[in-house]
């Protein structure tokens, strides 16, 4: 059964359209699966997985609507024995504290004694045809041995890399969300680095390489951090931190940096530009090659550079039009093909058509003279008119 309020993208599963464009339609052939946003639906369910966002307000403070709203649809439905199983990433405690008495109440029935919960973090990365669900070790938990035990031989059906058993659900969910902090962490170092190095003029990119070649160098790249993970998360932690006494002053900084770095990246190409200019813009999703434009901080770039008196175009050769319209009221341009003759050429996200740009699309693309700014590294090696001038960050 797989269940949705958004009764749009229910009708596409049932259609075999995957909408976050991650499967083919035969992968929807011969699935025994009833695709619904009826509750009536859910009456026979015995084993409940909740996958829901879990995004931050713009206090960056988290906000459980999501989860509290699927929580209240599980527990007008739940039974004695059933099984609740979170995949969100949430703080350490929330699963036991926030969502478990919200399910004992709605459905009168007592925690651990009538019903069962556990937490088994989602690991997927969007977009990557390599670290699927079946290829990603699963960790999983339960709110008692018995429960942890069924919950991981359910999970050991699909996943074929195996399963961890975490202590507990709070061992689970701390480690989930500090999976995301850690690279967090280390991408803002590196941005903080390319900083420092754009200012002495070497190119950051030139200097990871090198430094790349000794074994044991983390190969962290600098960039824009967004989507609904690593630049949402850290902050789920700093709320828990904080309401136990502690102010997490790495964590912190390390989101100050990467949320910084869209603006950034703009005055560098304002100031590489040096007067009003007209900008194409490559990209919109928070990751290349996906239609996901949650959180995304291009935008930050696109902000930035009208702020500066630039006219900015946007291009994306995934996103939906009528949802970055919505989102950020930002008018996605036609065909690539179609565009010509802008003062400066932004890639923002390296989605496979901008990877693969040559010169003569350039050419085409940027009038004579005019900037490649190449905040992704995407084309270092390729060879420009001499006349372009370049900048990456």
């Amino acid at each position: 059964m797989g269940f949705d309020i958004n009764q749009k993208r229910v009708d596409m599963m049932r259609r075999g359209e995957d909408p976050s464009n991650e499967l083919e339609a035969s992968e929807f052939e011969g699935c025994d699966i009833h695709f619904t946003a009826d509750l009536n639906d859910l009456k026979d369910v015995e084993f409940f997985i909740v996958a829901v966002p879990t995004p931050i307000d713009n206090q960056n403070i988290p906000d459980l609507t999501p989860l509290l709203g699927a929580t209240r649809t599980v527990g007008q439905v739940l039974k004695k024995g059933d099984f609740v199983v979170y995949e969100s990433t949430v703080y350490p405690g929330c699963t036991e504290e926030d969502c478990v008495p919200l399910l004992e109440r709605l459905s009168n029935l007592r925690f651990v004694e009538d019903f069962k919960v556990g937490y088994s973090p989602e690991r997927i990365n969007p977009g990557d045809k390599e670290h699927t669900l079946e290829s990603i070790i699963k960790v999983s938990s339960g709110c008692d041995p018995e429960s942890a035990e069924l919950i991981a031989r359910v999970y050991e059906l699909v996943v074929k890399a195996g399963v961890h058993r975490a202590a507990s659900i709070k061992v689970a969910e701390a480690a989930k969300i500090i999976e995301n902090t850690q690279r967090d962490v280390n991408i803002a170092l590196i941005n903080e680095l390319s900083i420092i190095f754009n200012r002495m003029g070497i190119n950051t990119y030139d200097v990871l390489e090198a430094a790349g070649t000794k074994w044991n160098f983390l190969k962290f790249q600098p960039g824009l951090v967004g989507g609904h993970c690593i630049g949402v998360d850290p902050y789920y932690l700093v709320y828990k931190a904080k309401e136990y006494g502690h102010n997490p002053e790495v964590i912190l900084a390390g989101r100050r940096t990467n949320d910084g770095m869209g603006d950034y990246i703009a005055g560098c190409i304002d100031a590489a530009l040096g007067k009003p200019s007209s900008v194409l813009v490559l990209g919109l999703t928070f990751k290349e090659n996906i239609p996901d434009l949650r959180n995304s901080k291009v935008v930050d770039i696109v902000a930035g550079l009208k702020a500066r008196g630039h006219t900015v175009t946007v291009h994306d050769a995934f996103a939906d039009a009528e949802e970055a319209e919505a989102e950020y009221r930002i008018a996605l341009a036609g065909p690539l093909e179609t565009l010509s003759a802008f003062d400066a050429v932004v890639g923002a996200v390296i989605h496979a058509p901008y990877a693969a740009l040559k010169a003569e699309d350039f050419a085409r693309l940027v009038r004579p003279g005019g900037l490649v700014a190449d905040v992704k590294g995407m084309w270092r090696s390729l060879a420009l008119p001499a006349s372009f001038a370049r900048w990456s960050i």
